[in-house]
């Protein structure tokens, strides 16, 4: 069900070589950039009309009105299940814990006596979040882009979600109630691409955002490449990954049902296990069936998953070659499962979030552990981070010089500014001093 990658005996090599051994899936974002082109533009002359139209395309849906009104808000959270209102709520919760604490106060900093740099944090004005809506249902980012977004202090929030045919047009009402829940009145029933494209040109209906954040298919992935530098995004996000680093101290039973938490998500998620143990891998491997058997979307989702190349047993030598292994693959989900987990956890470089030992599984930071899950895919976690508070901040500076304070330096400003061949850049300085500032 799971192929294996013996890494064992030899060294392993350094860098991009180490990747080109690892797991990975197929998700040619530039490829599907050029079909998203069409569809961005055409929201953009065409507004809410091609929206409209793609919802009947693409959903299968006849909308009158993109907007979501008020009313279907209020009635989806009189609707939901107490018990998973209940969940909801502590997982609003715990996600405001988190992430209140991820707050940034302005700093002062006294450079020389008369002259300081202030930092203050700003956040943007807009922000469009993205909530999938094809195969499965997620309440739960919902949670993890509007809670950080709202305790940076962004004023204006809309979200997007696919209509559903068997909602008569509406987003889930699952994803409807965590809007109420969370005080998010603006809601459309758009999805893909052209949910990404409302919110980076605007509409009749839909004023436009500074940024879009949260997961999708590659399309809205490109979509999110195609609007780079007029928007800010979050992340491009991938199929979803799981890597667990194991030893022989590992419950197989934890790691198997680790492993195929994730694959549900998706034919294309990756499930890797990194273990210098046989023992276990063996275990594993022989976990699996059984747990895949008793388990739902099995052959839609989890089997393909698993047999796909993106997924693997990884054999090393030891916890070295171990660490090596997991820092180049740069996982969005990494579990440490070995002797003294804590310690072997602060070693790692490389992971979107790491989760520790056998009482903190992958499936706990989905929803519940205050934690966020928007986090990077494909290897990104080597330069990127996961959604915070701090994404949805602007650092400004505020440059005060008194004229002493300038004058102490004005003769380095116009040196640097002639070596750089940029005399108006001195003439700057100069037109407040006069010449006397080329006798220091």
């Amino acid at each position: 069900m799971i192929s294996r990658i013996d890494l064992r005996g030899d060294a392993l090599p350094e860098g991009p070589a180490l990747r080109a051994l690892l797991p990975r899936a197929d998700f040619d974002v530039a490829a599907a950039l050029e079909k998203v082109r069409p569809i961005c533009e055409d929201v953009h002359h065409r507004g809410d009309a091609a929206l409209i139209e793609y919802a009947e395309k693409f959903d299968g849906v006849r909308l009158t009105q993109v907007r979501v009104p008020a009313t279907a808000i209020a009635a989806a959270l009189t609707g939901l299940d107490p018990l998973v209102r209940d969940a909801l709520e502590e997982s609003i919760r715990r996600a405001r814990i988190v992430h209140r604490e991820q707050r940034r106060a302005p700093h002062t900093t006294q450079v020389v006596p008369g002259g300081t740099v202030t930092e203050k944090w700003v956040p943007v004005e807009r922000v469009g979040l993205y909530a999938p809506g094809g195969r499965s249902v997620y309440p739960s980012s919902v949670i993890m882009n509007a809670v950080p977004a709202q305790e940076a202090g962004v004023e204006s929030m809309a979200l997007a979600s696919p209509p559903q045919k068997e909602f008569d047009g509406l987003p889930h009402p699952t994803i409807l109630a965590a809007c109420a829940l969370l005080g998010i009145d603006e809601v459309y029933a758009v999805g893909g691409a052209q949910a990404v494209a409302m919110f980076a040109y605007g509409t009749e209906t839909c004023a436009p955002a500074n940024m879009v954040t949260g997961p999708g298919n590659i399309w809205v992935a490109a979509a999110k490449r195609y609007f780079t530098g007029r928007i800010g995004i979050d992340t491009e996000a991938g199929p979803t990954e799981i890597a667990v680093l194991a030893d022989d101290t590992a419950d197989a039973v934890h790691v198997a049902s680790d492993l195929i938490s994730q694959a549900e998500h998706d034919p294309l998620a990756a499930a890797v296990l990194v273990t210098d143990s046989v023992d276990l891998a063996d275990a594993v491997a022989k976990e699996l069936e059984p747990q895949v058997a008793a388990t739902k979307h099995v052959e839609d989702r989890i089997v393909p998953a698993l047999e796909g190349r993106q997924s693997a047993i990884v054999l090393v030598d030891g916890l070295e070659e171990g660490l090596r292994v997991v820092d180049a693959y740069g996982a969005e989900h990494l579990e440490i499962q070995t002797a003294d987990a804590a310690a072997v956890a602060e070693r790692v470089k490389n992971a979107g979030a790491i989760f520790v030992g056998p009482w903190a599984p992958v499936s706990l930071g989905d929803y519940c552990a205050g934690s966020n899950h928007v986090l990077p895919t494909g290897g990104c976690a080597c330069h990127s981070s996961g959604l915070s508070v701090q994404s949805f901040l602007r650092g400004i500076h505020i440059v005060d010089y008194t004229r002493d304070a300038l004058a102490d330096v004005a003769h380095h400003v116009v040196t640097l500014a002639e070596a750089e061949d940029l005399p108006a850049h001195g003439a700057a300085i100069k037109a407040r001093f006069g010449w006397k500032v080329l006798t220091k």
